[in-house]
């Protein structure tokens, strides 16, 4: 469903421009602003996005990461002033917008393929030069 015109002016109030843009599969690290007390410091979280959801002022993504040889997921809403920042670390290259099956994988079965380690189009799969 679409949102009325009034609630989407009301919604433009509470967007964020100053986040990067970032999909299912990147490797992202949050800069998470935790509050002790009287005393708030930035806590960094760093993992694999496994889903993004919702629509304006609602919009979440969900990190996991691996604590101690055990899977966390968190889910952040995007428009949370507890978001200090967000970085991208790596593009993973996947085609699915759920990534709910890595929850099963363990070890090096769990690992994504990264955008950024394919070669040109003129090489093949083993990155050998392709004659043409």
């Amino acid at each position: 469903m679409h949102a009325t015109p009034n609630v989407q002016t009301v919604e433009k109030k509470f967007l964020r421009s100053d986040l990067p843009e970032f999909r299912s599969g990147d490797t992202i690290k949050v800069h998470a602003k935790i509050t002790e007390g009287n005393k708030e410091r930035i806590q960094y979280v760093e993992g694999v996005v496994i889903r993004k959801s919702g629509s304006g002022s609602t919009k979440t993504f969900t990190l996991r990461k691996i604590s101690g040889g055990i899977g966390v997921e968190i889910i952040y809403p995007l428009t949370s002033k507890n978001v200090a920042n967000i970085e991208v670390i790596s593009r993973g290259d996947v085609r699915r917008s759920r990534l709910y099956y890595i929850r099963g994988l363990s070890g090096k079965a769990a690992r994504l393929k990264s955008k950024d380690s394919f070669g040109s189009s003129s090489e093949g799969k083993s990155g050998v030069p392709v004659d043409a």
